[in-house]
């Protein structure tokens, strides 16, 4: 294994071990238990991806959304699963820039 390779699997394993994993997977788990809810979930992070990803992103279909799914997201559960998530995707999103910003590729 090169250097790069044994550098990743360590990133891959202080990864895993990070808190912001660890909060992830316990939130994850706490709304598998609840079927219905991971289905809801699910069509949560799906309906608000398309939104985000759409060439025609607009701030008033933003606004729409979040009235639809108001009540939804002050589900205890469901706000603290989301905000595991997102502190996860930050810290990925921050590794990737990191590594990013770092290397002169043109």
């Amino acid at each position: 294994m090169n250097e790069v390779d044994e550098a990743t699997e360590k990133l891959v394993e202080v990864v895993l071990a990070s808190q912001e994993y660890q909060e992830y997977r316990t939130q994850l788990e706490k709304v598998k238990q609840f079927p219905e809810l991971k289905k809801k979930v699910d069509e949560f992070r799906q309906h608000n991806y398309a939104l985000q990803s759409s060439p025609d992103y607009a701030f008033d279909k933003m606004e729409e959304f979040e009235r639809e799914y108001r009540d939804f997201l002050e589900d205890p559960l469901v706000a603290s699963f989301l905000d595991a998530e997102l502190a996860l995707c930050r810290m990925m999103q921050h590794i990737s820039y990191r590594v990013v910003e770092a290397v002169d590729f043109e």
